[in-house]
């Protein structure tokens, strides 16, 4: 029995007469957990027996393509019960990012709720526990470490997601470090928009609130103002979880939202929320949102009781150290990765002989020992000698009417750097009036050079940034727009 299935065992059974997990179409207990993973994993078990997949290396790799559900947490437990590994991934993720996570992880089995990406290349199927299991060929296998009992990605903001390998243990640590410095109860419900694939949902809300006895809420559909008060209304919850997309809805909501006077703690991760959000949110509906830092490969890390818009993101949790080197945040932690399962030598190149891994921001704590963040190690432009910053660009292109925007170095064909903008939205001035805006705004040098206007920025269903589709998009416009 591995920690992980040994610690769900335990606990489904410690709290066995307890509502765990729901969604729109049921509740299920401790005993109703148990019993649903029990059955996927001899049904699961006895189908990959039949298909060979367990020929490979005696552990199946199971990589979970679903929206959350309660079943998809039965799903998940019984997939650690018969042994196998599961693959968490974002489902939203395009074919040929699926299809390259399938090759170069080894994948033998995909678990799904929609039809699998044309790019796939499916086997056998069946149907199990409200979900389709599909057989698909994998790539060249590369050795999982003996402790590996779960992988997770990175958002792939610049390519193929990183397969983070953790042992059970570090997945054990995370949550129990949570539940312990968050006072997670059993009598919180837990409302949470933010997928399980992703650190926000699974560190803090999956193990968790099982650990704790809460009650976790997997609701499905987008997070609109409307949807997320029907059920801030219907439940009542303790706790909200969810990407900053979802505290901007309530704010375009008109009028007061009372059901949000029982929300405890409120929790954002990924992309940032803003100072202004959570400033507007405390005024309009008294809620104080705790923006807290976590990273795929190290899990979470900080949290703040008490959050203020101004606060920063909150002290280290329990087992967690930080290091700054010139400004650059180093971090160790009880619930670390072990490493890029499809990229060797990439995450140990980043950890140093201390055990401290390099996160690439940069940031500084305050008098009380909360972290704040400044930006990212390394991301000052370089045009022809002068360092630009390119958030406060982007910012000045922002004011002039666009939706989005993002700024870059780019190449021009006799190798030369040149300063780009890519823009979005349907009230983006045109080129011409973009420039003329900037110049009006910063020094002549920091006003890009190209300006190109696109439908939508790419970025991930998370909100981060896909840079190599941008850079992609960026090309392809310049390639057909007239010569200048």
């Amino acid at each position: 029995m591995t920690v992980l299935d040994q610690v769900l065992t335990e606990h489904f059974a410690r709290h066995r007469d307890a509502a765990l997990v729901a969604d729109t179409r049921g509740v299920l207990t401790g005993a109703e957990l148990a019993g649903a993973a029990g059955r996927f994993a001899a049904e699961a078990a006895a189908w990959w027996n039949g298909t060979g997949a367990t020929r490979r290396d005696g552990r199946v790799r199971v990589l979970v393509s679903a929206a959350n559900s309660a079943a998809y947490v039965a799903a998940y437990a019984g997939i650690l019960d018969a042994g196998a590994v599961p693959f968490l991934i974002d489902p939203a993720l395009g074919g040929d990012e699926f299809s390259s996570v399938v090759e170069s992880c080894g994948i033998d089995v995909v678990l799904h709720d929609r039809d699998l990406p044309a790019t796939a290349r499916p086997g056998a199927r069946t149907e199990l526990g409200g979900f389709r299991l599909t057989e698909v060929a994998g790539g060249p296998r590369p050795q999982l470490l003996a402790g590996t009992e779960v992988c997770r990605f990175t958002s792939g903001t610049s390519g193929t997601p990183n397969c983070i390998e953790f042992s059970g243990t570090a997945v054990r640590n995370a949550a129990v470090a949570w539940k312990e410095a968050t006072a997670l109860e059993p009598a919180d419900r837990v409302l949470c928009f933010a997928g399980l694939f992703n650190g926000l949902a699974y560190n803090t809300s999956l193990l968790a609130s099982i650990l704790a006895g809460a009650c976790l809420w997997l609701p499905s559909g987008l997070p609109s103002a409307g949807h997320v008060t029907r059920f801030l209304r219907e439940l009542a919850p303790t706790r909200l979880v969810g990407f900053p997309a979802l505290y901007e809805a309530l704010l375009r909501k008109e009028g007061e939202v009372p059901e949000l006077a029982g929300v405890r703690v409120a929790l954002s991760s990924a992309a940032p929320l803003s100072e202004q959000t959570a400033q507007d949110l405390l005024r309009r509906h008294g809620l104080a949102v705790s923006n807290y830092y976590g990273i795929a490969e190290a899990g979470p890390l900080t949290f703040d009781p008490a959050p203020t818009p101004e606060g920063g993101l909150g002290l280290p949790l329990p087992g967690v150290r930080f290091r700054l080197d010139d400004g650059e945040i180093k971090v160790r932690s009880e619930s670390m990765g072990s490493r890029y399962l499809n990229v060797p030598g990439a995450f140990e190149r980043k950890v140093g002989a201390d055990g401290f891994y390099a996160t690439a921001d940069e940031g500084f704590f305050d008098d009380q020992g909360s972290l704040h963040l400044r930006g990212r190690v390394g991301k000052a432009l370089n045009i022809a000698g002068r360092k630009l910053d390119g958030e406060e660009i982007r910012r000045v292109v922002l004011d002039a009417g666009c939706a989005d925007a993002v700024v870059f170095a780019d190449r021009k064909n006799n190798g030369d750097p040149v300063l780009v903008a890519v823009v979005a939205g349907a009230g983006a001035p045109d080129e011409r009036a973009l420039r003329s805006w900037c110049h009006a705004r910063l020094a002549a040098h920091k006003v890009p050079e190209r300006f190109v206007r696109v439908e939508a920025i790419p970025r991930t269903s998370l909100g981060k940034l896909r840079m190599a589709a941008v850079q992609e998009l960026f090309h392809e416009a310049i390639a057909t727009s007239p010569a200048r």
